[in-house]
């Protein structure tokens, strides 16, 4: 066992509800607090003086100076396996192109096709474990990684295979999606449909076969598939023993219902979702992940994140780290930008990038400093923990503990 500590304050997030708004009283606020841990998960937090005298064999981790403590961060949602980058995407945007003008010039997610599929397996590796790097530095020991730059057996199998190998090479949790639906490849004869079916009876049952990834996305847009044909491919996809998240409400509205409706685990954007979808996505257990690197990234509207805690739904927020819409890739950046236009709570936006993340992704076992937990908690060289939100990501953790060891 080891004991960690006194920390100034600890920010447990325990006992806060899964749904719907937060105040800031609620949060569960340990002074002169400890941390203790023993195979990889918490056995206790509260009073550092009163833990070291319970557990007088403990390793005592001692912490010099003021710092406080919070459970790790969750990026729910991330392209962060990719070749090449977009940066003329940007340039063009910003100088007025729009969107069909930048793809019809070489750029949009194709360019990202083409360059990932170019790469090799370990240069995708490499990429991978370079950005999950930058991640942890922030905080992040829970990492979503999508497919869907290949967009056919070789090159997403290419691209799972190389999140997997990642795996190996990093202690943060990496959580690989299949998201071969991101849209109708160009070199892809037939119809939006029948690509779904080719990723139904061709690329599916291998992912199973290999364990590359347990679940899988979907691209619902007019650019992309339509609602209706892709309730269906979510529907084959479960009974292949998939779990479920859509790329939901990003221009257009009415596919988070589509989410709903199949029981999907998140529904991801939500930029253009409509108040009526706002309740119907708030009356299930179906996370609205923001993305709020998205907006900042494509000039769009944040999504209603205060509209979705105020009807009781459950909020996430991600990064969306891509080459293309979201280059970013901060989470507590973000996070803060988002709270300030949408006035959420320091509570909520925890929350939202702790536990409700992680339930997102199938995951309860971590994101809450309480017995049983995993032990992913973070320190920061502060007083006060409303300082994280408040920097607006200019500070970064001192230390950063996996398991209960700290690592960086």
């Amino acid at each position: 066992m080891k004991l960690s500590g006194p920390f100034k304050q600890i920010i447990t997030l325990n006992n806060l509800l899964l749904k719907g708004k937060l105040d800031n009283e609620s949060l569960e606020i340990v002074s002169n607090g400890g941390i203790l841990t023993g195979n990889g998960k918490v056995i206790e937090t509260g009073d550092f003086d009163f833990l070291k005298q319970k557990f007088p064999d403990s390793e005592i981790d001692l912490i010099e100076g003021e710092q406080i403590a919070l459970p790790a961060f969750v990026d729910a949602h991330t392209h962060i396996c990719f070749g090449g980058d977009r940066a003329n995407d940007f340039a063009m945007r910003n100088a007025g192109k729009t969107y069909l003008e930048i793809a019809e010039s070489g750029g949009g997610i194709w360019s990202s096709v083409e360059h990932t599929r170019k790469a090799s397996e370990e240069d995708l590796v490499e990429g991978i474990l370079e950005r999950v790097n930058q991640l942890i530095k922030q905080g992040i020991t829970t990492i979503e990684i999508k497919s869907g730059y290949g967009l056919n057996v070789k090159e997403e199998l290419k691209m799972l295979r190389a999140v997997k190998r990642a795996q190996g090479h990093t202690k943060a949790t990496l959580i690989p999606t299949c998201l071969s639906a991101h849209l109708k490849p160009k070199d892809f004869e037939g119809t939006s449909g029948e690509y779904l079916n080719y990723i139904l009876k061709e690329i599916l049952p291998k992912v199973k076969e290999e364990n590359l990834a347990n679940r899988v996305d979907i691209f619902i847009e007019k650019s992309a598939f339509q609602p209706e044909e892709s309730k269906a491919f979510l529907e084959k996809a479960k009974k292949l023993g998939f779990q479920i998240t859509v790329h939901a409400d990003q221009f257009t509205a009415g596919s988070s219902r589509v989410a709903v409706e199949v029981g999907a685990r998140s529904a991801d954007h939500l930029e253009a979702t409509i108040d009526e979808d706002i309740e119907f996505l708030a009356n299930s257990n179906t996370v609205a992940i923001a993305l709020p690197g998205a907006s900042l990234g494509l000039g769009e509207p944040f999504s209603p994140a205060r509209k979705i805690l105020d009807k009781g739904g459950i909020l996430a927020i991600a990064t969306d780290w891509n080459p293309g819409s979201a280059p970013m890739g901060n989470l507590v950046t973000q996070a803060s930008i988002l709270a300030t236009y949408q006035k959420l709570t320091t509570a909520e936006v925890l929350a939202a990038i702790t536990f409700r993340a992680a339930f997102a992704l199938g995951l309860e076992d971590r994101g809450i400093l309480v017995q049983g937990k995993k032990a992913d908690f973070i320190t920061y060289e502060t007083d006060n923990f409303q300082n994280i939100l408040y920097r607006q990501g200019s500070l970064l953790p001192a230390h950063v503990y996996i398991n209960g060891e700290k690592i960086l």
